[in-house]
């Protein structure tokens, strides 16, 4: 589904690239790109929740992921939505797909108990956990990102508090009972907390509490403000699927890279040691995780390792459940990228790559 989706969400990026920058169609198609990356989640939700993966964490801005999350799940409700977000919100240490699920949930959970329409309250805070939340499993001292949503519905009855967290508990007729027992399992995946505050009459309170890197914000700061148009790189991809592999060419292509492809990991290993042979190695080269009847990424690497102990791998999969996605460094690859992804999430992690001395 992954793939699929990978499929549709970079032909969006290319039309994107193609069309005016003001006119009706590049609008319409940032909106496809959006609801392609909300997609995601419908795999991610269960895939989280039953195999208990572990979350693959990168340092990511709150802020614009917490606005970009409630105002999707927002769309088409009679409810009304105010932002208290701190301007200083520290960045976080999460896998930012499933924090937009938790986000996501909450607010559906907060529209679902608001059905005649209402008010729900965003607020986002940075603190450090100290004596007012040792009753919370934090790490004292420690830097917290805390996201809390409001609702003003009518509350939880007191002998159903304690179930909320249970999986498929539900006490609405389209209600799942995966939503908050999701949110609980990936809060816990990411070393915090989420707590629930409800009076009945009195709407409902959720604050998730997420582990925060304050010393990256100057860094994320300056990224944003450096312009690179461009990707002077040679690129090998290797990838079972077809229609990933033409779009990768393409993709690259447009960013200014140079691309060649390979459809499973010998193929991929010929290919690099007969660039290295002609003088014209790959500098980077991005391998899908597994192949089904060939040999898969987690494999070839190894084997250009031995090839070439410098060689910088990124490794691509659906499967962001998957333990190799999570420790990717530990079996030899130098990046990750989980599908689907968008032409912006391949430059910015190929080029992360390219001028990181990690191997």
């Amino acid at each position: 589904f992954n793939n699929l989706l990978t499929g549709i969400l970079g032909n969006v990026n290319l039309a994107k690239m193609y069309s005016k920058p003001d006119g009706k169609a590049a609008s319409r198609l940032e909106q496809a790109e959006k609801a392609c990356l909300r997609a995601q989640t419908l795999t991610q939700q269960l895939l989280t929740f039953s195999r208990s993966g572990a979350p693959v964490k990168k340092i990511v801005p709150v802020a614009d992921l917490i606005t970009g999350s409630v105002l999707f799940a927002l769309r088409g409700s009679a409810v009304r939505c105010e932002f208290q977000l701190a301007e200083d919100l520290w960045p976080a240490r999460i896998d930012a797909g499933q924090i937009s699920q938790v986000i996501t949930n909450l607010v559906t959970n907060g529209v679902q108990a608001m059905p005649g329409g209402g008010t729900l309250t965003i607020r986002a805070e940075n603190l450090i956990a100290d004596n007012q939340t040792a009753v919370l499993p934090l790490k004292q001292g420690k830097p917290y990102v805390a996201i809390t949503i409001i609702d003003t519905g009518p509350g939880i009855a007191p002998e159903d508090l304690n179930k909320i967290f249970d999986p498929y508990f539900t006490t609405r007729q389209t209600g799942s009972g995966l939503g908050l027992a999701t949110s609980y399992a990936v809060i816990k995946k990411h070393e915090g907390s989420l707590a629930v505050d409800s009076k009945p009459g009195k709407g409902n309170s959720f604050t998730c509490y997420l582990p925060a890197v304050p010393q990256a914000q100057e860094a994320i700061r300056e990224a944003k403000t450096e312009a690179a148009p461009t990707l002077a790189a040679k690129v090998l991809v290797m990838d079972d699927e077809e229609l990933i592999r033409g779009l990768a060419m393409d993709l690259l292509t447009e960013a200014g890279a140079e691309a060649e492809t390979a459809g499973d990991g010998q193929e991929a290993i010929d290919l690099y040691q007969k660039a290295m042979t002609e003088g014209h190695p790959f500098d980077v080269v991005i391998m899908d995780l597994t192949v089904p009847n060939g040999m898969g990424g987690k494999e070839a690497v190894l084997h250009l390792r031995r090839i070439d102990p410098g060689v910088k791998v990124i490794v691509s999969s659906g499967y962001s459940t998957d333990a190799t996605m999570a420790q990717y460094r530990d079996h030899g690859f130098a990046g990750r990228m989980i599908k689907p992804y968008t032409i912006s999430t391949l430059m910015e992690t190929i080029r992360e790559v390219m001028t990181s001395e990690d191997r």
